[in-house]
């Protein structure tokens, strides 16, 4: 083995959640002589889940009680918010507006109390009145006030993260496309194509412990490694969700969101803005069969009929495209959401090897927490 390369922990995907990882882990193992690297098969970190989302900081609500999504969204959510404010990470608690109208009501409060049940005590529901006050343009009867929901440049925050574990020595490498990975006795060996300038060169070498968290790529990262039983791999499906920028000036200071529909695979088309208070509609639901990130721009006359019924001044005419995104769902179209899913070696027999599915939603907001309860799964 003198002839190639090893490492004791590669972490395949520098999404927010690979990126998260391994500064988690370089922390962990800071005063020991333990060697980390983060394969991306892009040019640069976070290019597909984690630069095309709402960069919402989300405050728990929506996850059943004692999910994964539920306790790492509540826990992560405060740890994010500490990291924002440690490393000067542009962010703002902006609070979000569930809007719903009389006949929701009972929907409204069954919301408020899993929200309560998953720890998150700060919810106000409000009367018309007092949403007339808060956001004039909006027409609810009611709203629920998350105060605790914010948003977040996710570009600046993933380059921290990068720059935080580098800093750690982490080694971080672009443009390396894993093709296969084989479990030897004691070791994995990772099998990469590396094209840099597109002329691929081949690349191998060994590592004691493989972190896959590669997002929409999960699955066949996961169906490349020799050993893993085909049956331990959860159905990937693939969800679509474009947004929309609104033309005119932002009416709103609050993130605001309609109820979310019984039986839909999103939360709706909701409003909420980035850091320069640029107001964007999104993001709807439709399953796709191929990775595809062009926004159809005729679906604008579907959007604003959608929007208004909170925000009955919008027209097709204020909305522009602006991006799309692919959610990497275990739920097929129809199906109740599903949790994340964080396998180790009991689920699939493979010591050393840990891989996350459907790290969708909230997987931002969740990010740090996740990589904590990965990094405790670690043993070196």
């Amino acid at each position: 083995m003198s002839n190639r390369d090893g490492f004791d922990i590669c972490v395949i995907g520098a999404g927010v959640i690979g990126l998260a990882i391994a500064y988690e882990l370089a922390k962990k193992y800071k005063n020991q002589d333990i060697s980390i690297v983060i394969l991306e098969r892009e040019s640069s970190f976070g290019q597909h889940i984690s630069s095309r989302n709402s960069e919402v900081i989300h405050a728990g609500i929506y996850y059943p009680t004692g999910s994964l999504k539920a306790e790492l969204c509540v826990a992560g959510k405060q740890l994010l918010y500490n990291h924002c404010e440690q490393f000067d990470i542009p962010h703002r608690k902006v609070g979000k507006l569930i809007v719903a109208k009389n006949s929701e009501i009972a929907a409204l409060q069954q919301l408020k109390q899993k929200a309560i049940a998953n720890g998150v005590l700060d919810l106000q529901l409000l009367n018309r009145e007092q949403l007339q006050k808060l956001e004039p343009q909006i027409e609810a009867d009611v709203a629920l006030h998350s105060p605790s929901t914010g948003i977040i440049d996710s570009h600046s925050y993933m380059q921290s993260l990068l720059h935080l574990a580098e800093n750690l020595g982490v080694q971080f490498a672009p443009y390396s496309r894993v093709d296969k990975i084989d479990t030897e006795a004691d070791a994995f060996l990772v099998h990469c194509l590396l094209d840099e300038n597109k002329s691929s060169e081949r690349y191998q070498f060994t590592c004691q412990r493989i972190i896959n968290a590669a997002g929409l790529e999960a699955q066949s990262i996961a169906q490349s490694v020799s050993a893993v039983p085909a049956n331990t791999i959860p159905k990937l499906h693939y969800c679509k969700g474009d947004y929309f920028d609104y033309r005119g000036r932002n009416p709103f200071s609050h993130l605001i969101y309609p109820m979310p529909e019984a039986n839909t695979t999103g939360l709706g088309i909701h409003a909420t803005m980035d850091m320069s208070s640029q107001l964007k509609f999104g993001p709807d639901t439709e399953y796709i069969e191929h990775i595809d990130f062009e926004i159809d721009g005729n679906k604008a006359e579907a959007f604003a009929k959608s929007i208004s019924s909170y925000f009955p001044k919008i027209k097709a005419s204020d909305l522009k495209p602006a991006y799309s995104g692919v959610r990497p769902k275990l739920s097929k179209l129809g199906a109740a959401a599903a949790d994340f899913e964080i396998q180790g070696q009991s689920a699939h027999g493979i010591p050393g090897l840990i891989q996350l599915f459907g790290m969708e939603s909230p997987g931002l907001t969740a990010s740090l927490a996740i990589a904590s309860h990965v990094a405790k799964r670690i043993e070196l």
